[in-house]
């Protein structure tokens, strides 16, 4: 994937992260709840820590432990590693790790509102690229994801950073996009598709694959049943700017580079003044397009280090 790519990818969450979009908007709610999470999960929870981004819940089934080590691949707002905060308690830890700053920010100033109103105390929050997170190897219990791993340019690169930074014993819990059988060319190289966690999926059987030459066993990649439609609901639901919009793209860790056909057409910046809604407004335009629960699932991986 060209630099260009993932530049119009880190801008459009980055925008996102700078809206007011939160779990406090009906519809953005109901797309988490759709893919998963309880209505108790979403109230115990900062709203701005939800962006109606998720495909899953993998905190609901990485079989989280008091005491353990979380870290969340992508973590956006920092809405799963907040529940798993909850699930591994005070003498646990969980990290977020995520490659746009603003998302940084914005999960860095959820974490000032607790449950109780207070800070948590047991998370904290890092940038950096998913295939290099600048944890130490063997650091972490369980790593976690939410519809991000479909977005990196080197998939085999993540599995591998996986593996490094997870404990012997350690596992991978997982919710991502996967793909039932190859996508049409014109789907294929649509950006609001890439952007949308479609085009830039690999099939099941090459997840799969991934995982078990980074060394993992015990693998499972299982479609969830979810209609991807959900994300339709966060469609009309309009955040605008907090502050005006800085510009990500230059403020990342390096990503890799590579050939893409993908066509890229900017939206333009968000500013204080100027409602906003680029990354939903792709993906509903692509669920109109096309079936896309027809190539693509929603998918629970599941994989053990030894």
């Amino acid at each position: 994937m060209s630099q260009t790519i993932v530049n119009e990818v880190q801008a459009r969450y980055g925008a996102v992260a700078q809206s007011s979009l939160s779990g406090a908007d009906a519809g953005i709610r109901a797309v988490a709840e759709s893919f998963g999470y309880s209505a108790a999960e979403l109230a115990a929870i900062p709203a701005g820590a939800n962006m109606g981004l998720s495909c899953g819940n993998p905190t609901a089934m990485g079989s989280l432990r008091s005491g353990e080590t979380i870290v969340d691949l992508g973590c956006g707002g920092g809405l799963d590693v907040f529940l798993a905060a909850a699930k591994v308690g005070p003498a646990g830890r969980a990290i977020g790790i995520d490659m746009t700053p603003s998302m940084i920010d914005r999960a860095r100033k959820n974490a000032a509102h607790g449950p109780d109103g207070r800070p948590y105390t047991n998370v904290e929050f890092i940038l950096a690229t998913i295939d290099n997170t600048t944890l130490p190897a063997g650091s972490a219990d369980c790593v976690i994801s939410n519809c991000v791993i479909n977005l990196a340019p080197d998939k085999s690169a993540v599995m591998r950073e996986i593996f490094r930074i997870l404990k012997p014993g350690g596992r991978l819990a997982v919710s991502d996009i996967a793909l039932k059988k190859p996508l049409p060319a014109e789907l294929a190289n649509n950006i609001g598709a890439y952007v949308g966690c479609i085009a830039g999926a690999v099939l099941i059987e090459e997840y799969q694959q991934h995982l078990a030459q980074a060394g993992f066993s015990s693998i499972a990649v299982i479609d969830s049943g979810a209609d991807l439609n959900a994300y339709a609901q966060a469609d009309g639901q309009v955040g605008c700017c907090s502050t005006p919009m800085s510009d990500d793209r230059h403020q990342q860790p390096p990503a890799e580079k590579g050939g893409s056909r993908l066509t890229v057409v900017s939206t333009g910046c968000c500013n204080s003044s100027a409602p906003i809604k680029p990354l939903h407004a792709d993906i509903a335009d692509v669920l109109r397009r096309y079936d896309v629960n027809a190539y693509a699932a929603s998918v629970k991986v599941f994989a053990v280090k030894n």
